[in-house]
């Protein structure tokens, strides 16, 4: 009997379970290559969608139900507790319990505390689970003083530095030779680092970089410890192998040694991760390391559509560097699905209110049917995510945010709110007294707390905290703007009043919600429909990607976000940032020779066009009345409730509705209706004719301006409406098709 080091029970030895041949059933040839090749070393380089999970799980339960392994001497790692757990589920589905499945800090952490005794004496140091605090400690003792929103990034740097195996002094030198921008004085980072690891000394702490470290120098220093753990492990599996550090790999090198069997599992082409420390070289160069090694290409993609992977094999196509050299060329399981949509919005408010509406279409059953739960909308920078908070919130559907805060719930966001409520009720704020405008008082409040007019370097929580309060501004701008067309004033206090009313809307339950995320937060997830968004120059490729590889990495992360869709994926841009702004935005440089429209990029060929239409829906929409408070227009009283809105009346107002033009347009709606076969709402919503009836528009630009009008309902219906607004008949359309799309609930 011997005792598990990882989990700390004792086993038994066991015959092997039977019916091993039918792990293998209904596996593709590529998979059933993997799971049948149980001695290593084995490189599985497996694209997007091709079911690498299942090949590498089934390879363990074979070698498990075939007695070729021993279950307890296998060890599967991978970098996320979730990765982890299904991994888990999944072998013992097949008849694997007893296997391993672990992320490399759970992994080695669980071999530290089992040989800390042993090889030093005494208890394990205490684990630091968050390093911030002391970071801040640290540059305190430094004499730096240091923003709250600073400290991720400083500690980004020292967690960068100490799984590339940097020390302190060195930290400077590596900096310059990685071409990485530094988030400040990389000299100053270098002695934070210094004054941090000697704060965790003196305190008798580790963090969870020294868990890895500390495993892999025991394993190094002691012999006796590492032949141990080898005869405890035989066969070890690595996932995303594309994502391993050097700390990750020494520690690797040392579990294995000489004669383990080794199986990676991984894809160079979605390496998006090298700013944390992660390199695809290890993969890239496993046939030089392991030249005996068996390699499988798992290119059949059973998650998206053809139309899906064309797009994603004519991104890699345009790409350059060693990772493209090992480019893994798709071909769909599935059956044919919707041509990609490839969308230029006039300005960000339209991008981001069309989205919201072709969402709500997707989610009406007569368009699919979509689940909320399906459907995401993807960005580069969290920064980004409120303008879509808030368009989905308008229309009422729910939404989620992974791996970023709420907007209005990040600390710098609620800091604002803060100031600016300070500001307001001050009324004659020296800091406010100068500036002309409501956006400049904005500014003038945000700069107290470091914003400035141009963005910091470098990337990270600094560059997300700018984004944040940058929307603010922006914000600022389009309320005052509104205003101004309104004949009203634009005040710190009614702004003031908008961001409440605004996080108040978006604070509502969402339990089948629409995912917000960004890439990188999108990696290992898979939606039916995608909807990629601000795919401009300067925002992807970002503007801080300067080297070729790092331009390289960022054609990667959209190939990530292509390949995130299971059938429907929209990309789109917007030329300008505000309604009414210079259209100076050029559309990424990515989709350069496969949207229709564009240019060929110059790259090397096999790169092929796609096939979608190019939707120009920016021009009407622009129209759109710019966000901010809606004021009743008989009480003045600020509106928060959908319907309310969409009247601009409180409901216990009285009505200027003409009841005749009313009557005429559900008689209209239901002659629509009935040609389509589908509820009368489906065409405009009771809210909508009301709002119509009130305002009477007499043109196309008026009737836009009314919610609930959306490009589409403007250009199959816009003339009908018009005509009967000017007390004429509607043109008959006789040959109307179907509406996919449903208005906002009245």
């Amino acid at each position: 009997m011997q005792e598990d080091l990882l989990s700390g029970s004792p086993y038994d030895d066991h015959p092997a379970v039977t019916g091993a041949d039918a792990v293998l059933a209904g596996l593709d040839p590529e998979q059933r290559a993997v799971a049948t090749a149980l001695h290593g070393p084995v490189c599985v380089l497996a694209g997007a969608g091709t079911g690498k999970t299942r090949a590498i799980t089934h390879r363990i339960a074979y070698g498990v139900r075939s007695g070729v392994y021993q279950p307890q001497q296998v060890l599967a790692v991978t970098f996320t507790a979730r990765a982890a757990g299904e991994m888990r589920g999944r072998l013992r589905e097949l008849g694997a319990e007893g296997v391993q499945a672990r992320t490399f800090h759970s992994a080695a952490l669980r071999q530290l505390q089992y040989f800390w005794p042993r090889a030093v004496g005494g208890e394990v140091p205490r684990l630091l689970e968050r390093k911030v605090q002391l970071v801040a400690e640290a540059a305190g003792r430094c004499g730096l003083r240091v923003q709250r929103t600073e400290l991720r990034d400083l500690t980004g740097e020292i967690e960068w530095a100490k799984v590339t195996q940097i020390v302190p002094d060195d930290y400077a030198a590596a900096v310059v030779k990685a071409g990485r921008e530094a988030p400040r004085d990389p000299a100053e980072i270098a002695r934070v680092y210094a004054t941090y690891e000697q704060t965790k000394r003196d305190r008798g702490v580790i963090d969870f970089e020294d868990v890895l470290l500390l495993t892999a120098a025991i394993l190094e220093d002691r012999p006796e410890i590492a032949d141990r753990v080898r005869a405890q492990y035989r066969h070890f599996t690595v996932d995303e192998y594309q994502d391993v550090s050097p700390l990750q790999q020494r520690l690797l090198d040392q579990w294995t040694g000489p004669g383990a069997s080794l199986c990676v599992v991984g894809d160079a082409s979605q390496t998006i991760y090298s700013f944390t420390g992660a390199t695809p070289d290890y993969l890239l160069n496993f046939r030089t390391r392991h030249p005996e090694a068996t390699v499988v290409k798992l290119v059949r993609d059973y998650r998206s559509t053809p139309q899906v992977v064309h797009l994603a094999n004519g991104l890699l196509a345009q790409a350059r560097g060693q990772a493209a050299q090992h480019r893994l060329e798709l071909i769909s399981q599935r059956e044919a699905g919707p041509e990609p949509v490839y969308v230029e919005y006039a300005d960000e408010p339209t991008e981001a209110e069309s989205t919201a509406h072709r969402i709500k279409e997707l989610l009406s059953a007569r368009d699919g049917g979509y689940r909320a739960s399906e459907i995401a909308v993807l960005f580069r920078t969290n920064g980004q995510s409120e303008v879509y908070e808030q368009a989905l919130a308008d229309l009422g559907i729910s939404y989620q945010l992974k791996g970023a805060e709420r907007f209005f719930e990040r600390p710098e966001v609620r800091e604002a709110g803060v100031l600016l409520k300070g500001a307001a009720r001050a009324g004659s704020d020296p800091l406010t007294a100068d500036a002309p405008d409501l956006a400049s008082q904005v500014r003038a409040v945000l700069a107290t707390r470091g914003f400035t007019a141009t963005p910091p370097g470098g990337s990270g929580a600094v560059r997300e905290r700018w984004e944040s309060l940058a929307a603010l501004v922006r914000l600022a701008e389009e309320f005052e703007a509104a205003r101004r067309r309104a004949g009203e004033s634009a005040d710190l206090s009614a702004y003031v009043a908008e961001l409440d009313a605004r996080a108040a809307a978006q604070h509502a339950p969402a339990v089948e919600g629409v995912t917000l995320a960004s890439l990188h937060a999108a990696k290992g997830l898979e939606w039916d429909a995608v909807f990629l968004v601000g795919l401009t120059e300067g925002t992807m490729p970002i503007i801080y990607a300067k080297t070729d590889e790092q331009v390289e990495e960022e054609r990667r992360l959209l190939y990530v976000g292509v390949t995130r869709a299971r059938r429907y994926l929209s990309l789109s841009w917007a030329l300008s940032r505000s309604p009414g702004g210079r259209a100076s935005r050029k559309p990424t440089r990515f989709l350069d020779g496969l949207r229709p429209g564009s240019g060929a990029p110059g790259a090397r060929s096999g790169a092929r066009g796609g096939r979608g239409g190019v939707e120009h829906g920016g021009e009407r929409s622009a129209a759109r009345r710019a966000r901010g408070p809606v004021k009743c227009r008989v009480c003045d009283r600020t509106l928060t409730e959908a319907v309310e809105r969409k009247l601009r009346r409180c409901e216990s107002c009285p009505s200027s509705m003409d009841e005749a033009l009313y009557e005429r347009l559900r008689e209209w709606r239901a002659k629509q209706a009935k040609k389509q076969g589908a509820p009368a709402y489906v065409v405009f919503t009771d809210a909508t004719l009301m709002a119509i009836a009130e305002d009477v528009p007499a043109s196309e630009r008026e009737l836009a301006v009314i919610s609930g009008v959306g490009a589409m309902k403007l250009d199959k219906y816009g003339a009908a409406v018009l005509s009967l607004c000017a007390g004429e008949e509607p043109v008959d359309d006789s040959e109307a098709e179907p509406d996919t799309g449903s208005d906002e609930p009245a």
